[in-house]
């Protein structure tokens, strides 16, 4: 997975073609990096989504922006816009459910 920047942001998240999954997340957070894996793992089995990371503590303004209060929490981009949010670690099987409608 990609980490994305305040730099890249538009680029590989805003144009993208594909739905864009963004991970907020930070390197003291366990919940986060118990869902990582998690995240790889489908991001490697699915080819019309894209799953991106963003760490909070390095990318204040887009944390702030997209109204990042806790984390770990996940916005899914379509066609530039966040059309849902994810919040919290959850297993494999409950983010591809609540993932479902982007998911091939």
């Amino acid at each position: 997975m990609k980490d994305v920047t305040a730099e890249t942001f538009e680029a590989e998240v805003l144009k993208s073609e594909k739905p864009v999954i963004v991970d907020f997340w930070a390197e003291w957070c366990g919940p986060c990096r118990a869902l990582g894996p998690i995240l790889e793992q489908i991001n490697a089995e699915q080819d019309g989504i894209e799953i991106v990371k963003v760490n909070i503590d390095k990318e204040m303004n887009l944390a702030e922006a997209y109204q990042i209060t806790s984390i770990p929490a996940m916005k899914v981009f379509v066609a530039g816009s966040a059309v849902k949010t994810i919040i919290g670690a959850k297993p494999k099987g409950a983010i591809e459910e609540a993932l479902a409608d982007y998911l091939g």
